[in-house]
Formats: structure tokens, C-alpha cells, sequence
């Protein structure tokens, strides 16, 4: 994502002193919470996310959990990409957010090789550095993607990746800022597959920036979540990985283990146990079709699992 992206180290600065950009706070008067160098309380986990919508519902999935065990609980929502909130959970601002394996192995290890979900999962636990732990991993998966119309698809023969290599040349890409760096885009496109497209537009996280772009003729390809349910919707095609350069993405919470006491993990390890694919389609749908409100969504899959 993946599993959630060179404006990073400004957004970092903008976010952690601009809270009111990336989330919220119990305190309307403190104003500086979980600025840079400030920590939560001992007692409360400040949830992050990242900003895209599925990340956001996850995120409430997880403060509703802890919230029914008893745990203080505050959010910080639409933080920014990878490269932005990771620096956030490092310095105490925040102590939990959601993750996807094989994004956040590559991430800590960018020579990792490992692909399978059990694979990545243990390369991760041990790649993962100090204070920040991954707690156990959900059989859910969202992966990115490179997404073309059924129209592009069938002007240029495409059904994997590899079939790009002739003639992304002549081809526009959509995707967000971090794609041009990340072991998985651009680099990723042109080592594993030798695929260079002529343009690359920077739009959002896989959000209606790309899925607008794709739908309009904006864009050829786009990169785009397997579990949004407009790919469905559109008949878009989803080109396959016969190389892998999308490995596993299962869902996971990252955790500074200062905060990971056994209730915690109880909580968090209870949703993980739960969680599937298919909860992550329909919890999509609901809240990007029939814009349902994401705390609503979360809180009405918490109770249907059993776990509120």
C-alpha cells in the first residue's frame, strides 16, 4: 500500500507545527499538540493516518477497539503520506497508525526481496526499527496498482505491466508526488519492468484526483488501490504483476512499543484477527459511493465483528 507519497520534508515541518492541517485535539487550547519534540500523554494513543479515506476508516477501526477496552484515545487523521507521519511516530506526536506490509517493509529495507504475505510480514518485524514495533497482521489486503480504462487496454493489448514496456513511451501516468522515488513507482516500473512513461502527473494517493484524471482522459494509467470499488464500477483494468514489484500488502498497526501494552495489543490483534479484503471493498464503497461518514463505518464494522 501495498499497502499509502519530495515535498516530504516541508510537509513535515507544516504538519507537526500546523496541527490544525492534520488532525484534531482534545485540547481546542493547547497550541502546539503533538508539535515536533512534544509527546501524548503517557496514558492516551494518538492515532494517526495517513491521508487517503481507507486509511482513515482503519484508523477509527482502531481508536473505536481501544476505546472499548477502556484506553484513552486521540486522533490525528490525513496526517500526509509515509514520508510524513513516520517522522511524526518517531518523535512522539503520534504513537499509532494503520500500515500495509510490503510498502512499510520497503520502506525500512530497500533491498528487501520478500514477497509472500507470511514472508514480508517476518522480514518487516525485523526491519522495523526501534521504538516502533508491528503488531499482527490482518488477512486484508490493499495493493497499489497501475489502472488503465477498458478502452486503453484494448487500443494497446494490455494485460500486465510487462505489456506497457512498448508503449508507455507514448503514455501519461497519474499518481502521487512520492511515486517518483518510492521503490515501488517509478523506479520500481523501470528496473523490474523497463517501462518509462512519457509523463507523470503528480495527483493524490489513488483519491478522485486520479480516479477523475483516469475516468476524463487526463491520464492513461493511474496508480490505484485494488480494494477501491470504482474499478469495479468504471470496468477498469487492473494490469497484473507477473514480477511481483507489488509484493503482499497486508494491513497491520504501527506502534511505538512504549505504548503497546498487552491490552493494546489484545484490542488491535482482535481486529487484525477479523479484518478482510472484502471489508475493505465494501467499507470503501460506503464511504466513497454512498459517502457515509468514516467514523460511522468503522464503528458499524466494530460491532458487526463483535468487538464493541
Amino acid at each position: 500500500m501495498t499497502a499509502i507519497r519530495a515535498f516530504a520534508a516541508a510537509a513535515v515541518s507544516a504538519c507537526l507545527l500546523l496541527l490544525t492541517a492534520c488532525g484534531d485535539s482534545d485540547d481546542p487550547t493547547d497550541t502546539n499538540p503533538g508539535g515536533a519534540g512534544s509527546s501524548a500523554p503517557t496514558d492516551t494513543i494518538v492515532i494517526g493516518s495517513a491521508n487517503f479515506q481507507e486509511n482513515v476508516v482503519l484508523a477509527n477501526i482502531y481508536a473505536g477497539a481501544l476505546k472499548a477496552k477502556g484506553v484513552k484515545v486521540t486522533t490525528k487523521l490525513n496526517i500526509g503520506s509515509r514520508e510524513t507521519y513516520l517522522p511524526a511516530l518517531r518523535d512522539g506526536s503520534i504513537d499509532l497508525i494503520p500500515e500495509y506490509s510490503g510498502v512499510l517493509l520497503q520502506y525500512f529495507d530497500k533491498n528487501a526481496t520478500a514477497v509472500s504475505s507470511d514472508e514480508v510480514y517476518t522480514a518487516l518485524q525485523k526491519a522495523t526499527p526501534q521504538p516502533l514495533i508491528v503488531l499482527q497482521q490482518s488477512a486484508a489486503q490493499d495493493k497499489d496498482a497501475i489502472v488503465v480504462t477498458k478502452e486503453t487496454a484494448a487500443k494497446y493489448n494490455l494485460k500486465s505491466i510487462a505489456d506497457l514496456t512498448s508503449v508507455a513511451g507514448n503514455l501519461t501516468l497519474g499518481a502521487p508526488p512520492e511515486f517518483q522515488t518510492r521503490a515501488d513507482g517509478i523506479p520500481g516500473l523501470e528496473k523490474v519492468y523497463g517501462v518509462k512513461f512519457k509523463t507523470f502527473k503528480k495527483l493524490d494517493p489513488g483519491g478522485p484526483l486520479t480516479q477523475n484524471a483516469l475516468k476524463n482522459g487526463q491520464i492513461d494509467a493511474g496508480d490505484i488501490f485494488t480494494t477501491d470499488p470504482l474499478i469495479s464500477k468504471n470496468g477498469w483494468v487492473v494490469l497484473e504483476d507477473p514480477k511481483n514489484l507489488y509484493t503482499a500488502q497486508n494491513v497491520l498497526p504501527l506502534i511505538n512499543s512504549e505504548k503497546a501494552s498487552d491490552t493494546v495489543k489484545a484490542a488491535l490483534d482482535a481486529v487484525s484477527a477479523k479484518l478482510t479484503t472484502e471489508d475493505l471493498i465494501k467499507m470503501n464503497e460506503q464511504v466513497s459511493l454512498e459517502k457515509q461518514n468514516a467514523e460511522d463505518v468503522a464503528q458499524k464494522w466494530l460491532s458487526d465483528a463483535g468487538l464493541v
